[in-house]
């Protein structure tokens, strides 16, 4: 048997809990982010033993390793697999070859076509199955930058046990994202537009998280990848990824906005997947990329691009790497966040970036740059894909650095969710999935309020079902 770690605050305030307590808190007490005491080690002989397994059993044996006894090996199997089987595609997570050593792994088959439906749909299981099992409800709150709220809805409209409320900001996702949410037409599902940015929807979550009256009032927990159940589940696809490549060494190139994504990678890496490098991918709001490359980052202007998922100017998710960056020294980290949130700028000295981020590399693209590149891609391979998969595919080729090791870039949406930009760019448009073109003309319900701390919560009081 393997080692089952705790879970703790990366602030410090939380040092035993365990896993339940920490998907069904979210984010913890003290405002830290919940990480495991120790990582879970995936041996070579259990990768061997996985050879051929389908995605529901890699799944399985990924997720086993942080749960504790909050699952039984049983439950977590039948978990897994009614997770993944609404997915569009019979290998659930397809690994293309695009020659030269590069893959591209589709994480768009989803419900809601996008990688975000890998982590909700399990975690919509989980909570069903322990809300029921301790008769329970829970007010989900999530804020999202374009394809988290759809996932979680998806993942959590008509659920007894949960209402689901998505902070989205106004005129900042595109049109389908927002119609993904908007017209979901189900009792628990309530959508709010914050005149905003999405750094502003996400600050409000953690308001509401600190704010322990209303926290306890309206029982709160989170779906957005604060919650390290969204971190366990991305890693299963990099172990995937792993194995559809035949056990060999790779890097993989992401994507990123919110970190969460590239962080799972992080975390398959620190598990024993022999991941080389991750190759970070950023827009014009390139604070991640700035932060790897100079050890700075500085709370700016959020620039409106044409990959808004990625339209974030301070990553929730960099806390978890920064734990480790600075020893796990919860106290520590906790004066560096609260000097970075007073001062607005946060420099980590050279020797603790030399460790842990020397595993990274970094890019950015302007809008420009991205539209020309999937052009270039869909003339040269006759592929066509998303804004924010063209960008790490354009990372993948530009800090690739070890030509013998294969890329696995990482397709993070449909490109018909961005129909319009695809046009621009390739002169054609996308084949569009039929769940999809049934958006257009349904109803949308959603309520439009400032970014003001009282109004939402005072809305989110008038929807909750507290029984």
């Amino acid at each position: 048997m393997f080692e089952q770690p705790g879970y703790l605050s990366t602030r410090g305030g939380v040092t035993d809990a365990s896993f339940e307590d920490a998907l069904l808190g979210g984010l913890a007490p003290d405002g830290g982010l919940y990480v495991p005491s120790i990582w879970p080690m995936l041996s070579s002989e259990d990768l061997a033993d996985l050879a051929g397994a389908d995605y529901p059993d890699v799944c399985a044996a990924v997720v086993a390793r942080f749960v504790g006894d909050t699952f039984s090996p049983e439950e977590i199997r039948a978990l897994s697999a009614a997770a993944y089987s609404s997915f569009h595609h019979p290998d659930i997570a397809p690994l293309t070859d695009l020659a030269d050593g590069l893959y591209l792994l589709e994480l768009f088959w989803g419900p809601t076509f996008s990688f975000k439906d890998f982590a909700l749909q399990l975690l919509g299981q989980m909570l069903d199955a322990l809300l029921e099992r301790r008769g329970e409800r829970l007010t989900i709150v999530g804020a999202t930058s374009g394809d988290t709220g759809s996932a979680a809805i998806a993942a959590l409209a008509n659920r007894a046990a949960v209402d689901v409320v998505i902070l989205h900001p106004a005129g900042r996702v595109s049109e389908v994202q927002r119609r993904q949410m908007t017209t979901v037409d189900a009792p628990n599902v309530h959508n709010v537009a914050v005149e905003g940015t999405f750094d502003d929807c996400q600050d409000l979550v953690k308001a509401m998280f600190a704010d322990e009256v209303f926290r306890s009032e309206v029982h709160l927990s989170a779906v957005n990848s604060i919650n390290f159940g969204r971190i366990m589940a991305q890693v299963v696809y990099y172990v995937w990824a792993y194995l559809r490549l035949d056990q060999r060494p790779f890097s993989v190139a992401v994507p990123t906005g919110n970190f969460g994504n590239a962080y799972s990678a992080y975390v398959a890496s620190a598990m024993g997947i022999p991941i080389e490098s991750i190759i970070i991918g950023n827009n014009a709001n390139h604070g991640v990329s700035r932060l790897i490359s100079t050890g700075s980052l500085s709370i700016q202007e959020v620039v409106p691009t044409i990959a808004p998922a990625m339209d974030i100017a301070v990553p929730s998710n960099f806390e978890r790497l920064l734990f480790d960056i600075l020893g796990r020294d919860a106290r520590l980290l906790a004066a560096t966040m609260a000097d970075f949130r007073a001062r607005g700028v946060l420099n980590i000295p050279a020797p603790e970036m030399a460790g842990v981020v020397s595993l990274f590399r970094s890019a950015w693209m302007s809008d420009q740059a991205i539209e020309g590149y999937m052009g270039d891609l869909y003339g040269s391979h006759g592929i066509i894909v998303d804004p924010h998969t063209a960008i790490g595919i354009a990372a993948a080729r530009m800090r690739s650095d070890r030509v013998n090791v294969p890329v696995v870039a990482v397709a993070t949406a449909h490109p018909a969710k961005f129909a319009e930009t695809v046009e621009r760019a390739t002169g054609c448009l996308p084949d569009v999935p039929a769940a999809l073109a049934a958006l257009t003309g349904l109803p949308e319900r959603y309520v439009s309020l400032p970014a003001d701390l009282a109004l939402i919560e005072a809305h989110i009081r008038s929807v909750a079902d507290v029984r």
